[in-house]
């Protein structure tokens, strides 16, 4: 496709950002990624997508040069309403996204890994947002996310510092799921891709839509919203091809009906 390149294998679309030489967020890239989630939603074959980069980095962060070419204080606000609109698309994507951190996610590429679903990291990756360095602020709603993922006070530390942490201190805030030594990252973020990739699509759909629902909603709403999903699940074929599977004692052979 140009920055992004697809490989799929049993149910896994490995996703590589190759957009040297640090795999920046330039517009092409939004452009691209949204191309792609297009192409990869109703793709039968493509039940989850593993996001990574190439090279040194995940992402080193948006081009900072694109910032030269905007006018006015409009055009830059057009620009971070795009960037929240295709991050918010990711987030709430009905099939899981895994990002696989190596090297450092920054500015523009730790919004697009705390996008995704879950975060692997390598034990010595720096994840941050520094953009207050350069006397702007994040744009891409990572003022919102990061609060979220580890506390409001250590997400004001991080912007207010411009300093990264580490995967490994990610991993113990919560920002990432797991680090890894950086050998055992892609491996690891596969293995777990392939043992999603064995549920059932709709049952996973549901569940990315619940934590998703209950965002603006009450607690209340949230748990009518579940117990309506869990109806409509029991519904589907592979619901009563796991029940089966649980009574016959063997792995379910989920076909996504």
């Amino acid at each position: 496709m140009g920055v992004l390149t697809v490989k799929k294998e049993n149910f896994i679309a490995v996703v590589t950002l190759e957009n040297p030489p640090a795999n920046a967020l330039a517009n092409k890239v939004l452009k691209e990624l949204t191309s792609l989630l297009d192409e990869l939603e109703n793709d039968k074959e493509t039940r989850v997508i593993l996001l990574k980069g190439e090279g040194r980095f995940f992402s080193a962060g948006a081009d900072i040069k694109e910032f030269t070419q905007v006018e006015n204080t409009g055009g830059f606000s057009d620009l971070s309403v795009y960037g929240q609109k295709v991050f918010e698309r990711m987030e709430g994507f009905p099939k899981p996204v895994i990002a696989a951190i190596h090297g450092a996610a920054l500015g523009g590429g730790l919004e697009l890994a705390m996008s995704c679903h879950i975060r692997l990291v390598t034990e010595t990756a720096k994840l941050g947002l520094p953009e207050l360095q350069l006397g702007i602020i994040p744009g891409f709603g990572g003022s919102q996310r990061l609060p979220d993922l580890v506390g409001k006070a250590k997400a004001f530390e991080m912007m207010a510092t411009s300093e990264p942490i580490t995967g490994k201190e990610a991993a113990a805030l919560g920002l990432a799921n797991a680090a890894y030594p950086e050998e055992e990252l892609f491996a690891k973020a596969e293995e777990l891709a392939g043992k999603i990739a064995k549920k059932s699509p709709a049952s996973i759909k549901a569940v990315i839509d619940l934590l998703q629902f209950r965002k603006n909603r009450t607690f209340q709403e949230s748990i009518e919203e579940e117990a309506e999903q869990f109806g409509k699940i029991f519904g589907t074929n592979d619901a009563k091809e796991g029940i089966q599977a649980f009574i016959e004692k063997r792995e379910p052979d989920f076909k996504g009906e």
